[in-house]
């Protein structure tokens, strides 16, 4: 991977690069003049021409390449290594690896996120040795890089500075190709590591060169395998089939120039001020610049770039305040490109209602009974029927007023059988005999109590032994619905119960990332770095805090996509909590429990939908 890379140079001797061979017929390897090793293509490939171009995807070749820098600007930084595989028709014909000296310490933070420490490349070849290797070894063949902006820029920088020829006129990008050909639910994320975790692939990224380059190949293979499917068997094809910059967006550029290198939230505004689009980035002046280069291949993006007149931003103290912040300002602006969570509050709730014989209801507002939100009022309605069901819940809508009893009558007693009320019977129901119902349905909502699930199971176990499977299925459907909007609704208010909670999280330079959460809502962000000591931070962030005050529901007033947010964050792996104003646990009967059922539901609904 290329974020934050650093290198420096130094001299190694020349049995220190190393060309891996996994097809002798096609690279060999020659001594010249002074003993530098160069690398030569057997089969003649000198460059690329038209025929090239039009040659099958198959039939190219292309050298995958991968760098690791002292730092992210090939003007200021240098080179610590390159790692290469060439590869034809699907197998990989060479690779090329080194290290290289850069001439200048290795940043601290480039030591830790590559394990390239400035002993390794004491000896290593300097950068105009490797170059001119490289070239050889790539002479011939397209050059693919994974964000091929950033390697390209320092092997460009550095052929220039060394006036070594640099015959690569046309590189491909697998972030590029991947942002064409994945969508965004599939792929959130382009970065390497996302997108080898999404392939399975067999060599993991490293940060190391020839690691990320093997990884980059097998990603490249992926993707070529869907364009493929989509009628691009050429080069000349694929770089159609690629987004090209518009120089419209091009020249917009400089919006993004005075942009700081942190995390953070950007609003694009358009011509009356209003608010256009809002993300997040872990660097602000990357992602924002990354809009004027047309590798995003959604056209509302490019007509949101060619409407905006300017890029405001917030900076941030780390990825969970920027998210945070994006989700308020969504919710504060409902930009026109943003395509969800404008509407924060918005969803359904299953509500216990305050009737002298209660009864579910779907409802837009929340009470001190009730789940949710949901998004869909047909889930929600199918969740109530079930409770109901489980719990012999009244589902008609008769008023009872001041009654001293309930009478749906049940076809044993001759009466209709009403749209199935669930509390029909053959006398009527007083209220000592309906009230423990409703103490049923509110220990299920709350997580006190899970005999309401284990009754919808029984269930669904008798509909297979009866052999009605149709209607098993969809049984079984209905009730990993409702587990699933019950255990995600315990997971929130268990989190937002807590009037104050503070969390620690390590950073990827051995700080501390810090968070102060109130009643489910952000309510502090900042950051510890390394070698300073955190609980002064700590004091004085909580000091500074927003007050939260509480409201009515289950999630206490607070959005559920922030709550959701801040749960993930303060349950995964290396979460600290610091302090908490009373414990952070699920109640002992929460459908979480039956997590395991509802995933395995899932997987049965899915497979017959694969299948076909």
């Amino acid at each position: 991977m290329h974020e934050g890379h650093q290198t420096h140079r130094s001299r190694l001797p020349h049995q220190h690069l190393s060309l891996h061979r996994t097809n002798v017929r096609c690279v060999g390897i020659k001594a010249v003049g002074d003993g530098q090793l160069t690398f030569s293509d057997l089969d003649g490939d000198a460059g690329l021409d038209d025929d090239d171009f039009d040659r099958s995807l198959f039939d190219t070749t292309m050298v995958v390449v991968d760098l690791e820098t002292t730092g992210g600007s090939a003007a200021n930084d240098e080179i610590t290594e390159i790692g290469a595989v060439k590869i034809r028709g699907g197998e990989v014909i060479g690779e090329f690896a080194t290290l290289v000296d850069p001439g200048c310490p290795i940043p601290p933070k480039i030591v830790t996120l590559t394990g390239i420490t400035e002993a390794m490349v004491a000896d290593a070849p300097m950068i105009g040795e490797v170059l001119s290797s490289f070239v050889e070894f790539a002479r011939g063949a397209i050059l693919v890089a994974h964000n091929a902006r950033f390697d390209m820029g320092f092997l460009r920088h550095n052929a220039r500075a060394l006036g070594i020829e640099w015959p690569f006129h046309t590189s491909l990008c697998t972030v590029t190709l991947a942002r064409r050909v994945l969508t965004r639910d599939e792929a959130p994320s382009v970065r390497l590591s996302v997108l080898a975790d999404l392939f399975n692939v067999s060599v993991r990224p490293t940060h190391r060169a020839l690691d990320d380059a093997r990884a980059t190949v097998e990603v490249l293979h992926h993707l070529l395998e869907r364009v493929g499917n989509q009628g691009v068997g050429t080069y000349r094809e694929l770089t159609a089939y690629l987004p090209r910059t518009n120089p419209r967006l091009r020249a917009k550029r400089s919006m993004a120039q005075s942009l700081p290198a942190r995390p953070g939230v950007y609003l694009f505004r358009g011509p009356s001020d209003e608010v256009l689009y809002v993300g997040t980035a872990v660097d602000l002046r990357r992602r924002v610049s990354s809009y004027f280069t047309g590798s995003d291949p959604r056209p509302r993006m490019s007509e949101m770039v060619g409407l905006a007149t300017r890029v405001d931003h917030i900076e941030c103290a780390h990825g969970l305040e920027a998210g945070v912040r994006e989700l308020r300002l969504l919710a504060a602006h409902a930009p026109a490109y943003n395509r969800r969570s404008t509407q924060p509050h918005r969803g359904w709730w299953v509500v216990l209602t305050g009737e002298r014989f209660p009864r579910l209801k779907v409802s837009r507002t929340p009470t001190e009974d009730s789940i949710g939100p949901i998004g869909n009022r047909t889930t929600a309605a199918t969740i109530a029927d079930m409770l109901a069901a489980a719990t012999g819940l009244r589902s008609c809508t008769t008023r009872s007023g001041s009654a001293s009893h309930h009478w749906c009558r049940s076809e044993a007693a001759g009466g209709p059988r009403i749209g199935g009320c669930h509390a029909a019977s053959d006398r009527p129901l007083t209220l000592p005999d309906y009230l423990p119902r409703v103490s049923a349905v509110r220990d299920v909502m709350t997580g006190d109590s899970d005999v309401a699930l284990a009754t919808l199971t029984d269930r669904l176990t008798h509909l297979s032994e009866m052999q009605m499977f149709e209607s098993a299925a969809r049984h079984r459907d209905r009730l990993s619905a409702t587990i699933d909007v019950l255990a995600r609704c315990q997971r929130l208010s268990a989190l937002n119960r807590i009037a104050e909670l503070v969390v620690a999280r390590r950073d990827e330079q051995h700080g501390w990332e810090l968070a102060v959460i109130r009643h489910g809502r952000l309510a502090g962000a900042g950051v510890a770095r390394r070698g300073v000591p955190p609980m002064p931070v700590v004091d004085t962030l909580v000091a500074a805090a927003e007050t939260v005050l509480p409201d009515v529901g289950p999630l206490f007033g607070a959005p559920a996509e922030e709550s959701a947010l801040l749960y993930r964050w303060v349950t995964e792996p290396g979460a600290r909590i610091v302090g908490a104003s009373e414990p952070f646990v699920l109640p002992g009967a929460c459908a979480q429990r039956w997590s395991a059922w509802s995933r395995v539901a899932h997987d049965a609904r899915e497979s017959p939908r694969r299948a076909g």
